[in-house]
């Protein structure tokens, strides 16, 4: 992945690795949860706010791994 920090090997470390993946996982699911949300809202407002919420939540998670990311050396 040629976006994300050097970490010094060709290979970066398990942990850093699965820590990519929840990444991810954490911004397009989050995301993809408040959009819904948004969309179940015109029907049921307290099931949808509680998804829009839930889903901001899980993207603002996301977002402060990457800053987490940033900062982890690779002890490979």
């Amino acid at each position: 992945m040629g976006f994300f920090k050097e970490t010094g090997s060709a290979t970066p470390s398990k942990t850093i690795t699965r820590l990519q993946q929840l990444i991810w996982v954490l911004i397009y699911g989050g995301l993809l949860t408040l959009v819904l949300g948004l969309s179940v809202q015109r029907s049921d407002d307290a099931i949808g706010w509680s998804m829009v919420v839930g889903g901001g939540v899980l993207a603002a998670l996301g977002f402060f791994l990457i800053y987490v990311r940033s900062r982890l050396t690779s002890s490979d």
